[in-house]
């Protein structure tokens, strides 16, 4: 996650490089006068006994000859005699978007630091777009190998490098699925009743209810009745969770974030509408804090809105199921003896086996499916 000071001054300290992991109360970074020597302040963290921040802006502090040296060097410039571009992360990840060379860029931030508005604002000149496109086509046009006989083609690859989250998505989904013995149940829902009820309710001033919202309080409702659905497995023993706090997979830019509903149970139908909007919105744009992602005891993955009809995820630990929620797809149903014209959707529950078996788990779906199908059960 980017973080951005509030604080103005000169970078004297880089605690933590990019990409790089940082423990608990690490110094990520130290910024002050030009010249302030923080020599004592690091030692003091790496000690374990920190200082206080005031020590490092005495006003007799002797100047440190290479802060200083860079201090002078970045003053009208974004770059040093190594060629390195001192840009915020953010200015670097607009940049990368837009395919802006910072190397061209002006800074306006501390000692010629490239900021996100300089970035925005900037606007190149006919000659560098000319020769942009001109060295482009020189490049593509210099690594294509043309055999006699074999079709013309470009080998291209590229290498991203991994972010934090997508090493964390990784390690921790991996354990899962290596250590959980997966097993998934897949039920069918009619949801016509469904549909007709969100469209009673969103017809109330002021109110907004999407069918996620309906399948989040009837899994809240549901995991009620069926607690050892809403477990957690430990090597000695089983934890049955009486409180219920629903994850929903939200889709990033980097991967994936869970954000947490806590005590989803007792929240309606419009209060968990504007939870999840709220928290969606604020982990795409990296604004939701670390906190609000702990503590599921359940999680939703719904793809319908991609048109995905049904797929099985993998659980999130440490809880024992998860349930998947496909698209609702309207086709001929049998109803009373008669072919009409219906509206389904199917959910895929993956459990952990050694916590839920094959009939608590269909008994969930079976109550699940009841609250779905008779929306006006889950407003009592």
């Amino acid at each position: 996650m980017e973080f951005e000071s509030f604080n103005a001054g000169t970078l004297l300290y880089i605690g933590v490089e990019e990409g790089g992991t940082a423990p608990v109360d690490t110094i990520l970074a130290i910024l002050g006068p030009a010249g302030t020597d923080v020599s004592d302040v690091v030692a003091s963290y790496k000690s374990g006994k920190p200082t206080k921040a005031e020590n490092t802006e005495k006003e007799d502090a002797k100047p440190a000859p290479k802060t200083e040296a860079i201090s002078q060097e970045t003053t009208n410039t974004a770059t040093n005699d190594s060629g390195r571009i001192f840009a915020s992360p953010l200015a670097k990840k607009i940049a990368e978007e837009k395919g802006i060379n910072l190397s061209q860029v002006k800074g306006s931030g501390e000692n010629g630091r490239i900021v996100k508005s300089d970035v925005e604002n900037f606007t190149p000149s006919a000659a560098s777009s000319t020769t942009t496109q001109t060295t482009s086509s020189e490049s593509s046009t210099s690594v294509v190998t043309v055999k006699p006989f074999v079709p013309a083609g470009e080998v291209y690859q590229e290498e991203i490098k991994n972010s934090q989250m997508r090493k964390v998505i990784a390690k921790r989904l991996a354990e899962s699925k290596f250590t959980a013995p997966h097993y998934y149940l897949t039920i069918e829902l009619d949801m016509d009743n469904a549909m007709a009820s969100r469209e009673m309710i969103n017809s109330l001033p002021d109110t907004k209810v999407s069918f996620n919202d309906m399948v989040i309080k009837a899994s809240a409702m549901a995991l009620k009745k069926h607690p050892q659905v809403n477990s957690q497995w430990k090597e000695d023993v089983m934890i049955l969770n009486h409180h219920v706090n629903i994850g929903v997979a939200v889709a990033v830019e980097d991967g994936l974030v869970v954000p947490v509903l806590k005590f989803t149970d007792q929240m309606s139908l419009t209060q968990i509408g504007a939870n999840v909007r709220d928290m969606a919105g604020r982990a795409r744009v990296k604004k939701i804090q670390p906190v609000e992602m702990e503590g599921s005891t359940f999680t939703i993955s719904n793809l319908g809105m991609f048109g995905i009809q049904s797929f099985t995820s993998i659980i999130n630990q440490p809880n024992s199921a998860i349930l998947s929620v496909g698209a609702i797809i309207e086709k001929p149903v049998v109803k009373n003896g008669q072919i009409v014209v219906g509206n389904t959707m199917i959910v895929t529950l993956a459990c952990d086996h050694r916590t839920v078996d094959g009939a608590t788990g269909a008994q969930f779906l079976q109550t699940f499916k009841a609250f779905m199908e008779n929306p006006v059960t889950m407003l009592a």
